[in-house]
């Protein structure tokens, strides 16, 4: 549709609250926006004085256009955010992976389970999270279950099926971790109290259920009733030490979300700490593609109506660092999801809101940065662990290609080593390399380690081929010594070689009698550990290999007049000893000839 065209069906849009989706020439939708006028905002897309290279851009590709019309401007503002989440337009600010976050939910029965789960059921269930950090969740839900006896069985329970004996109490009920609910053991009233009491818990409303319960327990001391008050009393001892972890960060026990985000190229990091009471009981962090150049306030927007869309509580205060765009509507949107008023809140001099502000920024602003490392892994390029490796080894090059050795042997049997290749932080396998140890007897791995290392490169040097830039060996001050001493023989210069201890992660150079360390935070470490580790697992899967094949060989070897080659020949045949075992006589004849196929037939089957 020519742009001419466009104005002409922008005339006919009516003057009404309501989405409009604009559309390329492959008829994808690219945009989806809310207005209240919807008229007066199509129209101000192709308006000459437009500066903003996002907004150019979408006006370029736009050749259709659809609106639909709702009665307020809220509604437009709901159908937005689930148009934008099905849709994924390119030039709305969009959640990555929101399908990975779990929440907690606790179902709407009589008799209610709570448990973690990634699907949202409009079924009047309860949901908390999203959590971000499952790791936290678990906990949350490890620390309810050993307070609260909330049932573990997934089956619907209520007055009929108790009635009818449907269901009969579990083990759970007689190591009192259940109330036994399906039998009837405990009422609706008393298990659905149960209940309200961890969703406080979930809600960061410790110190309130503390209080409630203390009541309780002097309710039932009073009453002589002093097994129950004693068990409310261990479950506040818990509470408060699950209370005391909690930090501090408000005294004026206001409940309120701290937002913040970070922005780069088309990256978006999003920070959110949830405080409850004064305390902050939980954080979250979501990652957001946009288009370059996207403002600050709507971004902001964005991720208000993104993370209060689903089944999250709405606090007393939102606080942000700007005032987010159509902040009015996104107000009086909140207010209808909360339990009462909801209020915007940008602090404007120096307080204890506006310290956690920079806090929840610096947040932000370390997430993107680690969102720009996991992409920079996706892409092969990793010189932040190299250039990490280089100044923690201080070595004279970047480690671009690392070989790393290994022996493995069983009581001196079967002796092996692996060489693994590494470039640019990542495993190159087809530069590996398998090694049987021909010169050693008995378990010497200095001796393996000096017969391997010399053959590699020896070799190398006939075939002029470059050293790598750091040569690792697997193990201590003995395995280093021998590659060294062989390196110096054959004359092998411009090379880093390093020993790599398990016991306490410790490295070797040549010289030094004393070990050195590396942070264990360190991410060079953590490539050092994984150069290792696959040098490790190729070695042991190669020596394995050897024994086993050794092994099946001796036993085909035992029926007289079966040789070696011929019992190599036919495990390379068959695979197996097994299915040597259960061929017929034909199956045989084909690689050994009929009179040795008895032969093995025969041993096998009488």
């Amino acid at each position: 549709m020519e742009n001419t065209e466009l104005k002409e069906k922008i005339k006919s849009i009516p003057s009404v609250p309501g989405i409009y989706q604009f559309i390329d020439k492959n008829g994808k939708v690219i945009y989806v926006g809310k207005a209240k006028i919807l008229r007066n905002r199509v129209r101000s897309y192709f308006q000459t004085n437009i500066t903003n290279p996002k907004t150019l851009a979408l006006v370029k590709k736009i050749c259709d256009f659809q609106i639909i019309m709702t009665d307020t401007e809220i509604e437009a503002l709901v159908l937005e955010s689930n148009l934008i989440k099905d849709l994924k337009p390119r030039y709305n600010i969009n959640l990555k992976d929101d399908k990975s976050f779990p929440y907690i939910r606790v179902t709407n029965e009589p008799f209610p389970q709570i448990f973690p789960t990634r699907d949202l059921v409009k079924d009047g269930s309860k949901y908390f999270g999203p959590y971000t950090d499952v790791k936290s969740m678990k906990s949350s839900l490890r620390m309810t279950t050993r307070l609260f006896k909330i049932r573990s069985c997934k089956y619907h329970i209520d007055e009929k099926s108790i009635a009818e004996k449907k269901v009969k109490v579990c083990l759970d009920y007689h190591i009192k971790k259940c109330d036994g609910p399906c039998e009837g053991f405990i009422t609706t009233d008393e298990y659905g109290n149960m209940v309200q009491q961890v969703i406080k818990v979930l809600r960061g409303k410790t110190g309130e259920l503390i209080e409630e319960m203390e009541v309780e327990m002097n309710s039932a001391s009073s009453e002589y009733k002093f097994e129950k008050a004693a068990e409310i009393r261990d479950k506040i001892e818990q509470l408060k030490v699950y209370s005391s972890k909690q930090k501090v960060v408000s005294t004026d026990f206001v409940d309120r979300d701290i937002i913040s985000a970070a922005t780069e190229e088309k990256n978006v990091a999003a920070s959110i700490l949830n405080i409850r009471g004064g305390k902050l009981v939980g954080k979250k962090s979501f990652h957001f593609s946009t288009e370059p150049g996207e403002e600050l306030d709507a971004i902001y927007s964005a991720v208000i109506k993104t993370y209060y869309n689903e089944y999250v509580e709405v606090p007393k205060e939102v606080v942000l660092e700007i005032l987010p765009a159509d902040v009015e509507t996104l107000t009086e949107w909140l207010n209808t999801k909360s339990d009462g008023k909801c209020k915007i809140v940008v602090p404007q001099r120096e307080s204890h809101l506006k310290s956690l502000t920079k806090m929840c920024k610096q947040n932000a602003i370390f997430q993107l940065k680690e969102i720009q490392i996991q992409k920079m892994k996706k892409e092969g390029n990793l010189p932040y662990v190299l250039s990490a490796l280089q100044r923690d080894l201080r070595l004279k090059n970047l480690p671009r290609k690392i070989e790393c050795f290994d022996i493995s042997n069983l009581q001196g049997t079967d002796t092996v080593a692996s060489m693994v290749v590494f470039v640019d932080g990542k495993p190159k396998k087809s530069l590996y390399r398998k090694f049987i140890i021909k010169s050693v007897e008995g378990p010497d791995d200095f001796a393996s380690m000096r017969e391997v290392v010399e053959r590699r490169y020896k070799r190398l040097l006939d075939e002029n081929e470059k050293v790598a830039e750091l040569i690792m060996v697997d193990g201590g001050k003995g395995q280093l010594s021998s590659a060294v001493e062989i390196l110096d023989n054959l004359g092998v210069k411009g090379h880093e070689i390093i020993g790599l201890a398990k016991r306490l992660e410790e490295v070797f150079f040549p010289g030094d009698s004393e070990a050195q360390t590396i942070p264990k935070t360190s991410s060079s470490l953590k490539l050092l550990q994984h150069v290792r580790d696959e040098a490790h697992r190729f070695a042991i899967t190669f020596h394995r290999k050897r024994r086993d094949e050794r092994t099946l060989t001796s036993e085909l070897t035992e029926i007289k007049g079966i040789g070696t080659k011929l019992a190599e020949k036919l495990l390379t045949e068959f695979d197996s000893l097994n299915k040597i075992k259960n061929s017929s006589i034909e199956e045989l004849t084909r690689v050994t000839g009929q009179a040795k196929a008895k032969l093995i037939y025969n041993h096998f089957n009488n």
